[in-house]
């Protein structure tokens, strides 16, 4: 078993040198320091908590708070350091996906060898 950890240990420390994790650090340090983003995302939890409140007051939220919201979501979304953050993201988990599917394969090779190995 403590192989096995120092295998994923070593695959961490593969993954944090990929292009693709150097590049969504870098992005997610710009979105923290994108002071635009920091307002949109304080404004998006007023109009969450909003929202919530209604649904767990067991009404709908009204239109003007809808539309707020949906207002606002629509600025996230456009704002280029959030977009930056999504490509990068995507990116990164691409590559999460290819590992994932290589241990499976793994797995599946492993389950039908009758070699133990150490």
């Amino acid at each position: 078993m403590m192989r096995m950890i120092e295998m994923a240990k070593d695959l961490g420390r593969a993954l944090a040198q990929t292009d693709e994790y150097q590049i969504l650090k870098r992005t997610v340090a710009d979105a923290e320091g994108d002071q635009g983003m920091a307002d949109l995302r304080v404004e998006l939890e007023g109009f969450e908590e909003g929202i919530q409140a209604a649904l767990q007051g067991g009404s709908e939220p009204d239109t003007p708070l809808k539309e707020s919201y949906e207002e606002a979501v629509g600025r996230l979304q456009s704002n280029p350091t959030y977009q930056r953050l999504v490509s990068a993201q995507a990116n990164f988990d691409k590559v999460l996906l290819k590992v994932n599917r290589t241990i499976q394969e793994g797995i599946a090779e492993g389950a039908e060898s009758r070699i133990i190995l150490p």
